[in-house]
């Protein structure tokens, strides 16, 4: 196996575990009367290889409460946002100041490793997390906590039913690469498993440092492996670059590439034939046949200029589940236990993805679909496998 130091679960926890007790939580803050602007904890990457993926995010939490003339349960909305940068070690300090400056719900972040650092201290809060990214699978596993929810996926969800679809494609001996943080080992470890229960082997897995875009030379390894497959696990800049690399190797004509959708969405302008073909599976296509989502890729189209993606579909859902959850409680954040209910009632019967629910663990059971890139565009193949639980192992809710 070729790898750097690597980044384990277990290191991610301690770190973050530390960082922790490095700051103090200020005094519980007295909740805001329901008629007062309701503070939400806006915690995205609006600078570095993340950008896109949360200015999408925001654009479309931000679409969701304009279609509910920007209140939630009858109170107008304050976004308190700030630059996460992709940095684990600055999460547990910022969770603090979104506590003091009064924050009754937080959203975010993209990047798995500062979701563990949000978690360490949010946990014990009364505060509401509301995760539309990060798929670290501690977050709804060992770490899970009432008032911790996902509108997104956990990293093992779309990449367990790839294993079968590069079975089913004649694969039999593949490598995996990807950057080595927890959201790319546990989506190598889904993989993994479903490869290997429909009678594949991983023979290696490399792991690069993050957030490196930079791949030329692990080409000369992936040509001398012997494989019928490789898959990815890369995301915005990076994959872009993965892509264009893979290409320039001369991979591509040989050993077919799969991913997770992380590696097309966003991604494919100017990449033009050099995507073309690419399969990945994800929890969202961009032209699937329901109404819901035609009609939200042309909301989002229409305001913001651009094309809607998976991340904006993730960041319109959590706008839906707090339009839900905030109606149910009449905007008050004050009872934990019921703003908590109302949340878990919450059933997506019209989202852009198609129907979900929340599991036990708070985490999104979702249909995961084969996509094709042809034209630019991620097209829906089919239903790779259906309403798709995580098992949030660890998780004792």
């Amino acid at each position: 196996m070729s790898q750097n130091l690597p980044v384990t679960k277990r290191r991610l926890l301690t770190t973050a575990a530390a960082a922790v007790t490095a700051v103090a939580l200020p005094a519980p803050f007295i909740r805001r009367a329901s008629a007062a602007p309701m503070r939400i904890g806006v915690y995205l990457p609006y600078s570095g290889v993340f950008t896109s993926l949360g200015t999408k995010i925001t654009n479309a939490l931000e679409l969701a409460l304009a279609e509910n003339n920007n209140k939630l349960g009858g109170r107008e909305v304050e976004l308190l946002k700030i630059d996460s940068e992709a940095d684990p070690s600055k999460a547990p300090e910022r969770m603090v100041r979104f506590i003091g400056q009064g924050a009754e719900i937080i959203i975010g972040p993209v990047h798995s490793g500062v979701a563990l650092g949000m978690i360490r201290v949010l946990q014990n809060q009364n505060t509401t997390l509301i995760i539309p990214n990060a798929g670290a699978g501690a977050a709804t596993g060992e770490l899970c906590a009432p008032n911790i929810f996902r509108t997104s996926f956990t990293n093992w969800q779309p990449a367990w039913p790839m294993g079968k679809i590069m079975h089913e494609r004649g694969a039999r001996r593949a490598m995996s690469i990807s950057w080595n943080y927890a959201a790319g080992q546990e989506s190598v470890a889904g993989l993994r498993q479903g490869f290997e229960e429909n009678g594949g082997e991983i023979v290696d897995e490399i792991l690069a440092p993050f957030p490196t875009v930079e791949f030329q030379s692990y080409m000369p390894e992936i040509a001398a492996s012997d494989v019928d497959a490789v898959y990815t696990f890369f995301s915005g800049a990076s994959a872009v670059q993965f892509i264009r690399q893979y290409h320039e190797a001369g991979l591509d004509r040989n050993i077919p590439l799969y991913a997770v959708g992380f590696l097309t969405e966003g991604t494919l302008d100017g990449l033009e034939e050099i995507a073309e073909g690419l399969e990945t599976t994800m929890h969202y296509a961009d032209d699937l046949p329901l109404e819901a989502n035609r009609r939200f890729r042309a909301a989002y189209q229409d305001r913001f200029g651009v094309a809607a993606d998976v991340y904006a579909v993730q960041g319109y859902d959590t706008g839906r589940l707090l339009v839900h959850a905030l109606a149910q409680v009449d905007g008050d954040t004050g009872d934990a236990a019921k703003l908590q209910a109302a949340l878990r009632s919450f059933e997506a019967a019209d989202s852009p993805r198609g129907a979900w629910r929340f599991s036990r663990a708070q985490n999104p059971i979702q249909d995961i679909y084969l996509r094709r890139v042809s034209d630019g565009i991620n097209r829906y193949q089919g239903v790779a496998a259906a309403q798709v639980e995580d098992p949030g192992t660890g998780c004792a809710l």
